[in-house]
């Protein structure tokens, strides 16, 4: 596949972009290296290789949930500025 000036005029539409003819060049020749570093992948052989799922192939050390340094309601209400028995009340921040 090849970047060709069309395409980078449509890119460049989509991307609500203004570029001059300078730097249109220089994408165009930009995204066609890209292709074809990524077109060198398909020189290699993978046959015989497995997909890698996971780097590592033991499972991370996973531990049980615990609800751990629950703050008491009433405490937390009392270092409140303001509250109405059960809720923080905070200033209004956004204006509908």
């Amino acid at each position: 596949m090849k970047i060709d000036e069309g395409l980078i005029l449509r890119l460049e539409h989509l991307a609500r972009l203004q570029l001059t003819p300078t730097e249109r060049q220089t994408v165009q020749q930009d995204l066609n290296r890209i292709l074809e570093m990524v077109a060198k992948l398909d020189e290699l052989s993978t046959e015989g290789i497995e997909p890698l799922t996971y780097i590592n192939e033991e499972p991370g050390d996973l531990r049980e949930d615990a609800v751990a340094g629950q703050a008491d309601r009433a405490a937390a209400l009392r270092l409140s500025p303001d509250e109405d028995g059960a809720h923080f009340r905070v200033p209004k921040v956004i204006d509908l």
